[in-house]
């Protein structure tokens, strides 16, 4: 299947408070963001013309700059506003959007405290993050080589474009060897996350969690976990080493792309998905529907 190449598509895009034609929505090679790694973004699904949880995602845009020491010029009611915008021209009711904010081009030493902090918001069409026949069936997952960092040692709670550097690289080398994508363990090789979602595992009955305090607290990881604890689900949120995989029965992603995704093997470590990965499956698809208007 031929693909279109992000830059060659129609339509428009939010690009500093403007809607400029998606081909024209161009920054200048020299822009710090590029060569120091100095942005942030958020990826965010719209289901039925709705986006979900989109106040959460503006929010989590503006702290991940923040601690990335700069402030988006853009509060959080323009940033809403904007994806609103950014929807409705697009036309789509089931989208992807993906806001993204970086240092401009004034300054390119490692020092650019004075440079143009931007914002653009684009939105496609973007079916499920994995092949849907795979999906039922479970992904396979990589082990990566690289570790999520210690959190003294980057902003790991930010949602910054430069901590996805390692995950590229891990999700290559995994789907150069078959699998679908890699799970990263962190600095002390404690189960972590993959590369662009959080996992969870099952045994007896009860969700197992890596704790989300040296990596991003997805805000579908959130969802899940409120989901899960609504059918009385115990839900523990822990410290889970490599080698306890043995034990778990079923594991699953979770994502704005990705959604929920059961997984079937990583590594050496083989589940089934069964019951309580589906459930949560049907009680995630359920919670993104918008809800009809009372009568």
């Amino acid at each position: 299947m031929s693909v279109i190449p992000f830059d060659e598509r129609e339509g428009t895009i939010w690009f500093d408070g403007a809607m400029v034609p998606w081909r024209e929505a161009k920054i200048h090679v020299l822009s710090h963001g590029l060569h120091y790694g100095s942005s942030v973004f958020e990826g965010e699904r719209a289901y039925g013309g709705r986006i979900f949880k989109s106040r959460e995602h503006s929010e989590r845009l503006r702290r991940s700059a923040q601690l990335l020491d700069f402030e988006i010029p853009y509060s959080v009611d323009q940033i809403e506003a904007a994806k609103a915008q950014v929807l409705s021209t697009s036309g789509l009711q089931d989208a992807y959007l993906r806001p993204v904010a970086w240092r401009g081009s004034e300054m390119m030493g490692v020092a650019a405290q004075k440079n143009t902090i931007h914002l653009a918001i684009a939105a496609w069409e973007w079916p499920s993050y994995f092949d849907p026949a795979t999906k039922m069936k479970g992904i396979r997952l990589d082990i990566a080589d690289y570790r999520r960092p210690d959190p003294r040692t980057a902003p790991s709670t930010s949602k910054a474009a430069g901590l996805y550097m390692i995950c590229t690289i891990s999700k290559h080398r995994a789907e150069n060897k078959g699998y679908a994508d890699a799970l990263m363990l962190d600095w002390e090789d404690n189960v972590a996350e993959c590369t662009g979602a959080n996992v969870f595992f099952i045994a007896d009955g009860v969700i197992h969690t890596p704790q989300a305090d040296r990596f991003l607290n997805g805000i579908t990881r959130q969802t899940v976990i409120e989901l899960a604890k609504r059918r009385g689900i115990e839900v523990i949120e822990r410290r889970i080493r490599p080698e306890e995989m043995t034990g778990f029965s079923e594991c699953f992603i979770t994502g704005s792309a990705a959604e929920v995704t059961p997984v079937s093997e990583i590594g050496p470590y083989r589940f089934t998905p069964a019951a309580l990965t589906k459930t949560l499956m049907d009680d995630y698809l359920a919670e993104v529907q918008p809800r009809a208007a009372a009568a």
